[in-house]
């Protein structure tokens, strides 16, 4: 029902905040077809005014450059300077274009989903899952004290854990759908999210990543210095997101953390990626890029090459085994499609509406009124997104750098945001849609508190490293 409500709230909200502007202000008499049938990247014509009708503050603006942006509106004048176009720029697609989108994006999974859950299937079906389970299943007891000994879940869960720490986005979706679906065949209520499940979505949803390499990657094309400068407080910034969403899902099941081996297990991962950070800060740029490249595809590499030799020994029909999984895979892209158009329709109407625009300028004006710094408000639009879109935020972050810089403190502040957590809404959406589970109980409310302290350290590490 939680979900059920948000979904709701978020269509009303943004209708109520459309009708508003439409009602009150001239330049937004177009923002209905721009809600159904608008395109990212049209431009909305307002109106053509002469420079006089303008306020003194944009006619001064226009007279010094033609172009000039305020509140969001764009002023561009002739070359006589006489006349003035007015016009905004559409930031994403209205609810038609974002249903074929959500479409694009499960059909964009099918082929990486049927590539690993393919080889999934051989490391079963060879035992492989088994045995990383017995491996993980000391400390993952505790955490997941509803799944039996040994249980193969331990291992697809331990396969997307590791794929989310070493930035390999497109394993750690098959991954982690084959571990929902573990635990499923566990769910005494298939429609009701059980207490393992919501505790591995949460911490999936933490994002923890050792090395950020697309916004690292980004940074470099936008022309930064030093784009990897952003690399400690990113892994720093997840991992405190990881740890609040084991916090808090904890404290809602009454698990106690403070046992010797949860603290052993912690520690020791603690430890190692401290190590790393030593490792990875005395490397060159070039350094840093090449073992990203080494590390990531590597690993990948290795899996494939374990998974089939041990299907080899295991003497299984390793290509049957193969086929099996993919079937499996094409068909999990299939039953996610509803729940993915569902969830981006939603979240579409929230950034056409312009409620977004209305929260930063809010929080803007707060931070002026108490006496705040300001600047970390510019870098919000990305953490304000993230929880909805990944696509989405990573847009607002290239947009934060192209208008502050790449090396700026908003746009070093946009990329951290971008790598403290993962998409809740979507992963919630995908996840949860593909073992039909309808009622998914306080999992959005401690995803969200995970995000708010992945932004919270995020904005308090900006302000350490690079204010």
């Amino acid at each position: 029902m939680v979900l059920s409500r948000i979904w709701s709230a978020f269509i009303i909200i943004a209708i109520v905040v459309a009708s508003a502007k439409y009602l009150f202000s001239d330049h937004y008499k177009a923002i209905y077809n721009d809600m159904v049938v608008g395109k990212s990247g049209d431009t909305v014509q307002i109106a053509t005014k002469n420079i006089n009708e303008l306020s003194p503050d944009l006619k001064v603006a226009l007279l010094s450059k033609p172009e000039f942006d305020e509140n969001r509106i764009h002023y561009k004048a002739d070359s006589t300077k006489t006349n003035v176009a007015v016009y905004r720029v559409q930031e994403t697609d209205g609810v038609i274009g974002t249903s074929e989108t959500a479409v694009k994006i499960c059909l964009g999974l099918v082929g990486i989903m049927t590539l690993f859950m393919g080889f999934m299937s051989i490391a079963e079906k060879a035992g492989g899952i088994n045995l990383l389970s017995r491996l993980i299943q000391p400390f993952f007891s505790k955490l997941f004290p509803e799944i039996p000994k040994n249980h193969p879940s331990f291992g697809h869960m331990l396969l997307n854990f590791s794929a989310n720490l070493l930035g390999l986005d497109n394993a750690a979706t098959p991954f982690g759908l084959k571990a929902m679906e573990s635990l499923q065949t566990l769910n005494p209520d298939k429609e009701k999210a059980s207490n393992s499940q919501i505790m591995f979505l949460c911490l999936h949803a933490g994002g923890l990543t050792l090395i950020p390499v697309s916004i690292i990657a980004i940074r470099a094309s936008m022309g930064s210095q030093t784009p990897t400068d952003i690399f400690l407080p990113c892994m720093i910034a997840t991992f405190s997101a990881t740890m609040a969403a084991m916090i808090v899902v904890s404290l809602y099941q009454k698990i106690n953390l403070l046992q010797p081996i949860v603290i052993a297990y912690v520690g020791g991962i603690s430890a190692i990626i401290g190590l790393l950070v030593v490792y990875l800060l005395n490397l060159t740029k070039e350094g840093l890029d090449n073992f990203s490249m080494l590390l990531s595809n590597g690993i990948i590499l290795l899996i494939f090459f374990a998974i089939v030799l041990g299907g080899v020994y295991k003497k299984i029909n390793v290509f049957d085994a193969f086929i099996d999984g993919a079937k499996e895979g094409f068909w999990t892209c299939v039953k996610i499609i509803p729940y993915l158009v569902g969830m981006l329709i939603a979240i579409s109407l929230l950034r056409t509406s312009g409620v977004f625009d209305v929260l930063i300028d809010g929080m803007k004006w707060v931070a002026a009124v108490v006496g705040f710094d300001t600047r970390f408000v510019d870098g919000l639009p990305t953490a304000l997104i993230k929880p909805l879109s990944g696509s989405g935020a990573r847009g607002m972050m290239v947009d934060t750098m192209q208008t502050f810089g790449a090396d700026s403190f908003q746009g070093r502040l946009a990329a951290v945001l971008q790598g403290s957590s993962d998409t809740t809404f979507y992963v919630i959406a995908v996840y949860f849609g593909a073992v039909g589970i309808k009622n998914t109980r306080y999992t959005v409310t401690a995803m969200l508190l995970a995000d708010l302290v992945g932004i919270i350290t995020s904005v308090i590490l900006a302000y350490l490293f690079f204010a």
